[in-house]
């Protein structure tokens, strides 16, 4: 089957599931008694809504192809350095160094994505970029805070732009000639990691008990477990879309979903230390994109790196 078919055949089963869960938070809707609202039940169906409007764009974008693909992410990119800048200190010292960031490093970073340049995009960032920022805000001539204002920015280029660069990289994977599967790969990552977040949050909440980081976040043990697992059983089903075997799909997933939970609780303390909840309200229900995203994120390095083992 092409592409596009496989990418429909994906959305429709996904399509269900939604209509189920629309369906079931509708039910428990009626059961409210009239004029009384239940904050758990409208905040599930405000997120089942959001995952409605989420599914249908990436459909879309990954109907379109490559480019489309690197267009959301680069869109995903710049949302999410945005996010994560606001809540970091800085200067005027630093107005320069954030301008490289956003209007230099960041394309770069992008372009050397877009044309395949392996060798180049795994490093520019982790060395290049981080040598020349703080040279750039050492020469503006601030010392307040010096360290934590360049180190804030680093990290918001490594996780925001570095990190998610990873996954429009995977449309450069070897996959036995196939260029339409490079799309399916991304689907495939995007889907596993998403899988296992969804098992982990209401596993963790319907039958949790051991948290993992007590006074972080409601993450427990059992959650995770859970979570991990359906992470590898959703990649068993979805081996048809990969170069994979059924055993290494579902070891993939498996990894990527755990370093995607581990993610999760590096920006649970991030936001922790900073006093907030959410990152934004750009998600009706989720939050900000880096909400969404923090699984993402610190998955995808992993997910790249392993399948160009599993593909050599």
């Amino acid at each position: 089957m092409g592409t596009n078919t496989n990418i429909l055949l994906l959305f429709f089963g996904v399509f269900a599931i939604l209509v189920v869960l629309t369906a079931m938070g509708e039910a428990l809707r009626s059961r409210v008694p009239h004029g009384k609202t239940n904050h758990d039940v409208e905040s599930f169906l405000i997120r089942v809504h959001s995952w409605w409007v989420m599914v249908i764009l990436f459909t879309i974008t990954a109907l379109l192809g490559p480019v489309a693909l690197m267009m959301l992410f680069l869109f995903e990119i710049l949302a999410a350095l945005r996010e994560f800048l606001t809540f970091t200190y800085k200067n005027k010292a630093d107005h320069l160094s954030l301008a490289l960031g956003f209007f230099l490093i960041l394309p770069l970073q992008y372009l050397f994505v877009g044309l395949g340049w392996t060798g180049l995009f795994t490093v520019f960032i982790p060395v290049y970029a981080f040598l020349l920022l703080p040279i750039i805000s050492a020469l503006r001539g601030s010392p307040d805070r010096f360290l934590t204002r360049v180190a804030e920015t680093q990290w918001g280029l490594m996780i925001c732009v570095y990190c998610i660069s990873h996954v429009p990289a995977l449309l450069n994977a070897q996959t036995n000639g196939d260029s339409g599967q490079t799309v399916l790969l991304i689907v495939f990552f995007v889907m596993v990691v998403q899988i296992g977040d969804l098992a982990d949050y209401f596993a963790g909440r319907r039958f949790g008990h051991r948290r993992i980081a007590p006074g972080l976040s409601p993450k427990t043990l059992e959650g995770m477990a859970t979570g991990i697992a359906a992470s590898a059983l959703a990649g068993v089903l979805l081996t048809w879309i990969t170069p994979f075997g059924a055993a290494e799909s579902a070891a993939l997933a498996a990894l990527a979903s755990l370093s995607g939970m581990m993610g999760g609780l590096v920006f649970a303390a991030i936001k922790r230390d900073r006093g907030v909840k959410d990152w934004s309200h750009l998600i009706p229900g989720h939050g900000g994109l880096l909400d969404r995203l923090d699984s993402v994120i610190f998955a995808a390095p992993v997910f790249y790196h392993v399948q160009l083992l599993l593909s050599a």
